[in-house]
């Protein structure tokens, strides 16, 4: 059964007007083009790198932007603005600027003076293989377990803060 005849008793999927993924590996890609399937307005990739440090099969590059994601290259976000019901309406991200490679042979990166603030009403991050510490640290954070992993009903996937949900690695831990 598809996502969308789910009967009414089924998990509702849903997203926002604008959707803004974080990160430009191959979790990034799908979910940026299962969301821009579902119909918002739009859907913008966020990236602290440019393409060509891109972690995604170029294949997965190129079906995203054929599908009419926008990427914003050399952006990494460093702000997420609410309104006055705690709910998501923009994300302001740093301009960056590759330096040098390091050790590794990977350029690093650094933010410039610059800034952009792209709307948004749902956020998706798409980042690493662990979980970000940063989760169960926020004023209304979320529940998390040894490791950092999100707590969710395990039926639903809703976390402790209603409305939200969690899935994939963040519910699981990373697994490399």
């Amino acid at each position: 059964m598809r996502a969308d005849q789910f009967p009414e008793s089924g998990t509702p999927v849903s997203v926002g007007r604008q959707v803004v993924v974080v990160g430009c590996g191959n979790t990034a890609m799908d979910a940026a083009r299962a969301a821009r399937r579902m119909g918002p307005e739009s859907v913008s990739i966020v990236y602290r790198r440019t393409i060509k440090e891109s972690t995604a099969r170029k294949e997965e590059l190129e079906h995203t932007a054929e599908e009419g994601v926008a990427f914003h290259w050399l952006t990494n976000p460093t702000l997420c603005i609410g309104d006055e019901q705690g709910w998501i309406t923009h994300v302001e991200c740093a301009v960056m600027e590759l330096t040098e490679p390091g050790p590794d042979g990977r350029r690093g990166v650094r933010e410039t003076a610059e800034t952009v603030t792209l709307p948004c009403d749902t956020l998706v991050v798409a980042l690493g293989f662990s979980v970000n510490p940063l989760i169960g640290q926020t004023e209304r954070s979320l529940k998390t377990l040894k490791g950092g992993v999100v707590m969710v009903d395990e039926h639903t996937g809703e976390t402790t803060l209603p409305g939200v949900f969690a899935g994939g690695d963040v519910i699981t831990g990373g697994r490399r």
